[in-house]
This record gives structure tokens, sequence and C-alpha cells, in this order.
């Protein structure tokens, strides 16, 4: 370890010189754009300074075990009042300072560790853990750090050998082995993710500009050339891809979970299903998996500029081996509206929106509304007598696509009310006349339903075209656009936030969410973060409008239909169990913890309740129904054509034959329909 200690001395210290005129050329450009085109600009002031700093702060170090109380002191007495007044200065020295000490502290968290790793750790002695469930006060002394750290690797020792078996004797009979092998690896991989951040040569840069931007609200962010394109591809069906996807074990490690098998990586004829991934390189940095963060190995891997990448795995407990996979443009399957035919007594469609994908890049005007026309026409077809729309986990995307998917389900009309930076109000009218299904449609909405899923469905709500079931949406009603800095600058963007849209009532559902018209609970639905847990979200309001509408007739018998749902509801074990389950989460998750005792009988009942609760949700039975799940007649005829897609496909079905949601969905029609 004293070598790459050395090597850090030599390296870093150039890698964490910071460009403050740079760094405060761009955020000035910045704020001129927010303040040009943000929706509500607020002024540069002492409150930004704060907020700044304070997150800036948190975010380098959120387990308070870098920096020092007294250093902290002296930066937050220089800097938090004060970066409003240096930033129009163009002083960013600030962050070469804040920089400079943070670049100390690790270097220093480097020597303890190294040295924790020769020594000896002392199981014997009595010690107490505390969880915080938010950030705390900065409180390390000098005389502490080395306590501080002892206490967390020791924990982490701990923690990691509670989880090798379920049987505490056989631990403890083993647990001196167990112990040594686990503070290894631990502290490697301390030490590998210090380095990460050491070598990270404009991510401090970034992370202040975000801060920035966030300040305004939390979906004004910074965009790098590398960011943008990672994320407009995000929103799209087809994109530069591996063509795989990876899961993380019970163990942390990243594993190969599908392949596609029209994508790059299953045509190299070398990667399996199952293989560990233990390092990604764009042939010019590479991350070792077992300490770099989440976020850098997903920039990695679905960054459109790295269009190389040489995966380095591992199969079962053999050698590592390398492959170079060169990305492909392909079919993004899980962003790709699907459907089926559902059947109880009548038929009833079904469609998954999992996004409102776009072209962005202009190239053939496809998106994911005209997807969801075709798939009606295939389940028209087929003769359906109703429609299940799909919009769990669907997290927005194009609003373009979202107001003319919403003009396919209404005759004609006003859709939505938008109000830009200058308050002026746009009405959006329905695009089309006529509409394209006229029959019941359900909508299946969750507390990941946000922004353009949540425009779609209040509009389809307000109409009374579609009864709303689920949970409380985000509470997102807000637009964003990506500005390039300045005019010819294509290495620096912003998503600015520049319209708030409105239903046609006037009201909103910033901050609140989509309210469904029956509830249904949901496992982790008490744990899902909303738009109102960001401290600069915008507060709900709403507005006067004059705008003339006609909802379809909300009858006697929607009521009819809603009451029994309900008490279906009520009276369902399943959504009973899972009422239960959250029960769990949370008392697990969002209540305050007391200090534990350091040892292991104490971890290990610890780590067993987290264990047992995971397992009981992977467990849980959803398999007391089978749902009749069957492709339409056209698209049996395209899988034909296309075999390749069978394999998804019949992922599909079988994940849709025990989903208690749907079917809740398709008992709602039925009855609507024997009901008229």
């Amino acid at each position: 370890m004293k070598t790459i200690s050395l090597a850090l001395f030599l390296t870093t210290f150039s890698l964490f010189g910071q460009n403050d005129i740079k760094t405060c050329e761009i955020l000035s450009k910045i704020n001129a754009l927010i303040q040009r085109e943000h929706i509500n600009p607020k002024p540069v002031d002492d409150s930004l300074s704060v907020f700044v700093f304070d997150s800036f702060i948190d975010e380098l170090d959120p387990l308070r075990n870098i920096f020092l109380k007294s250093e902290f002191d002296i930066l937050s007495q220089k800097y938090r009042l004060n970066i409003d007044n240096l930033i129009k200065d163009k002083d960013c020295a600030f962050l070469t300072d804040i920089a400079s000490v943070y670049k100390k502290d690790l270097l220093r968290n480097m020597d303890l560790l190294e040295k924790i790793d020769k020594g000896t750790v002392d199981y014997e002695l009595k010690d107490t853990i505390r969880f915080y469930k938010k950030a705390f006060p900065i409180y390390l002394l000098d005389n502490q750090v080395e306590k501080v750290w002892r206490k967390k690797i020791k924990y982490e020792i701990l923690d990691d050998i509670a989880q090798t078996s379920k049987n505490l004797d056989s631990i403890k009979a083993n647990f001196n082995a167990l112990a040594m092998h686990s503070k290894n690896t631990i502290i490697q991989n301390e030490l590998c993710r210090i380095n990460s951040i050491l070598q990270n040569e404009s991510g401090l840069q970034e992370s202040l500009y975000n801060h920035f931007c966030s300040y305004f609200d939390p979906h004004t962010s910074y965009f790098s050339d590398d960011s943008k394109l990672s994320f407009v591809a995000s929103l799209s069906k087809e994109h530069l891809s591996l063509g795989l996807n990876v899961s993380l074990n019970k163990k942390s490690e990243i594993i190969v979970d599908e392949l596609d098998p029209n994508g790059p990586a299953f045509l190299t004829g070398k990667i399996k299903k199952g293989d560990q991934i233990i390092s990604i390189s764009n042939l010019k940095e590479t991350l070792l998996v077992s300490c770099a963060s989440l976020e850098a190995i997903s920039n990695m891997i679905l960054s459109e500029a790295n269009k190389n990448i040489v995966l380095t795995l591992k199969r079962n407990s053999g050698k590592n081996f390398e492959v170079l996979v060169e990305k492909q443009v392909i079919k993004d399957e899980e962003n790709t509206v699907y459907s089926f035919i559902v059947e109880k007594d009548i038929k009833i469609g079904y469609i998954k929106i999992p996004s409102f994908y776009a072209d962005f890049e202009g190239n053939n005007g496809k998106g994911c509304a005209q997807d969801v026309a075709k798939e009606i026409i295939k389940l028209q077809k087929d003769n359906i007598k109703g429609l299940v729309i799909d919009l769990v986990d669907n997290g927005g995307g194009s609003m373009e696509e979202a107001i003319k998917l919403a003009g396919m389900f209404i005759d004609d009309g006003p859709i939505s009310v938008v109000i830009d930076n200058k308050k002026v109000q746009t009405t959006i009218d329905d695009p089309y006349k006529g509409m394209l299904y006229k029959d019941p449609i359900v909508l299946l909405i969750n507390g990941n339903s946000a922004s353009a899923s949540e425009f779609f469905a209040s509009v389809l709500q307000d109409y009374h075209r579609a009864l709303l079931i689920g949970s409380i949406t985000l509470g997102k009603a807000t637009m964003q656009t990506i500005v390039p800095l300045e005019e010819n600058d294509n290495k620096n963007f912003v998503k600015v936030t520049v319209n708030k849209f409105y239903r046609i009532t006037g009201k909103s559902h910033q901050s609140l969410g989509v309210f469904p018209n029956v509830v249904l609970p949901e496992i982790y639905e008490t744990i899902f973060p909303k738009e109102n847990n960001f401290p600069t979200a915008f507060k709900n309001d709403s507005i006067n409008t004059f705008i003339r509408f006609r909802p379809y007739a909300k009858n006697n018998l929607i009521q009819k239909v809603l009451e029994n749902s309900r008490l279906r509801i009520v009276n369902d074990d399943y959504f009973n169990d899972i009422k239960t389950i959250n029960k769990r989460i949370d008392d697990l998750v969002n209540q305050p913890k007391k200090a534990i005792p350091l040892t292991i009988d104490t971890v290990f009942e610890e780590q067993n309740k987290v264990s047992d609760l995971w397992e009981e949700i992977n467990s849980f039975d959803s398999g007391s129904i089978d749902l009749n799940v069957y492709n339409s007649d056209l698209n049996r005829f395209l899988l034909a054509i296309h075999p390749s897609e069978k394999v998804n496909n019949q992922f599909q079905l079988d994940a849709l034959k025990t989903n208690h949601y749907l079917n809740e969905a398709i008992t709602i029609i039925e009855d609507f329909n024997a009901l008229k």
C-alpha cells in the first residue's frame, strides 16, 4: 500500500488543482442562463450561498468521517454566507480551498486505513454505533479520527461476516478466519474508493455546478456533453448499448443478469449470464467495481461517448478474463411500449408504457405515442372490450409525446395550461380531433410515476376518461429543456425548468402527486422519494382559469364500480399482507434507531432482521392468481418473423400472469361492463 500512497502524493495535487477562473466563468454563464430562462429565477444571495455550501459539504462527507470540525468551522466562516459574493466577483478560489482540505483529509484517512490494515481489530472492546437517517453536524475532532475509523471498519467486518451464514454458532467457530478475510477486503475497497475520488479530475467542479443549479429547483442541472448524451439516450427506445442487464447480489457484486441475444455482448460468445463484472474500462480509464460508485459505473456503461468497453469478468471461482465489446444501436426492450390481451369473462387489452420516449435527435419522428397507437390498433383487431394502460414506474420523458397520447383518448378540447417565466398562460389543446379508442380505460400508477406520466394521467382523470388505480404519484408538474451555455458551446449544457403545467381545472399536482380513484398498497411505497422531499421543490399552488371543457359523464355507475373495488381491496389478503410488510419496512428504514453494541451477536441479530425481511419480500407469494395473458394475433405473427424477441416476450407474459394490480384493473372494467 505504500506504493499506492506515494503515487497519490505525486499525482493528485495536480488533479485536484482547480482552474478557479474557468469555474467562475461557467458558474456566471449558468447563472445568466437560469436568470434568463428559468420559470422562477431566484437572486444570487446568502440563501443560495448557504444551500450550495451545505449541500456540497454533505455530498463530500455524508458519513462525517472526513472533515475535522475545526476545518469545517473555518470553511463555514469563510464561505457559507459568502459564496454568492465570490461568484459575483469571479473569485472561485473557495473551491480550491475546500478541495485542498478535502484532499488532505482523504490522504490522512488512507494512512489510517493502512495502519488499521497492518494492526489488529479488538473485537472484545466495548463499542456502540448509531445510524442516522439524515445528515448530522460535523463533529470530528483530530484525536477522534482513528477511533471513528476503527469503529467503522469493525462494524463493516462484523456486518460482512454476519451475512456469511444463518448459523451464529458456525460464524463464531470460524470467526477469526472470516474476520481476517473481511478486514482485508473492506480496507482495500475503502482505499480504492478514496483513490477513485482523488483521481476524479472534474468531479468537484461538476458537483459544484449541480448544487448551484439545484438551488433553483431539483430538476435544473448541469450537463457536460457526455452526461447530456447519456440523458438523451435514456429517453430513447434505440441507443448505443452493450446489450446486457446487470444486478447486485447479496455481496454487492455486479452480476450479468440478462443478455440481449441481438446485442453485442452476447454476440462476442464470451459472456454468460451469472458472470461477475470485476472492472470496466473505456480504454482511457478503468473502474474497479468493488470500489467505484454505482453512478460512476453506470455513467461509463451508458455514456454514448464510450463506444468500446472492456469488461473484466469472473465466472464462478475461475480466473479473471477480459472481453472487448463494441456498442451497437439496439432496441431497448425495457424502454419500449408493448401490449397483451388479458381474458377472463371478456377480452381486455393491456399496454405498458415504460417511459415517454421520443426521437430527440429528429431522425425519424417516432415516439411512444405512435407506438401506443399501433398497439391499440392491434388489440382492437382482437375485439377488446376495455383497456388497461400501465404507467407504473414511468418516470416521464417527452411532454410532446404525453400531449399527443392524451389527445388520442379525448374527443376534443383543452388538456392543460402552461405558464412560462413571463407568467403568460398558454392553453394546450387536444392536437387530434376524435378518439382513437372510446371504450373503458383504467390507468395503473404508483409513486414512481412522474412528470409526463402524471400529466397524461391527470388529463384522462379530469375528463373522466379513465379510472386511476394504484398509489399517489411523485408530484412533479414542471417541464425542462436542455440549453447550451452559449450558442456555439457543445461542451456545457443546463437542463433548466422553463414551464409549470396546470390541470384544466386550474389545480396542480406539484408536490402533492396525482391521487388515484382507488388506492392500492404497494411494497416500498413508504420509502419512495417524493417531489416534496426535495428542499427546493416548488410548492403546490393553483391558478384561475376560464377554460371551458366538457368531461365525460361521471354517473352513479362509476361510483358503484369504485365502491366495489374499494371493498375488494379492504378484504384482499394480498394487499393486506403488503400493508403489513410496508409497516415492517417503515420501522426498519424510517424510524429512529437506537445505538447498538458492536458485537457479533447484536450485528448478527440486526442483519437477520434485514435479510429476513428481504427474503420475505422476494418470496412474497404473488402466485395466487394465474391470469390468462397472451399475445394479440398480429403480435403473435410478428414474433414468428422475429423469434429473437420471444425470450423477452415470455418474460413479460409470465410477470403479468401473477400481477394483482392488473387483476384488479381487469375486474373494474368487467364490473363496469356487467353493470352497464
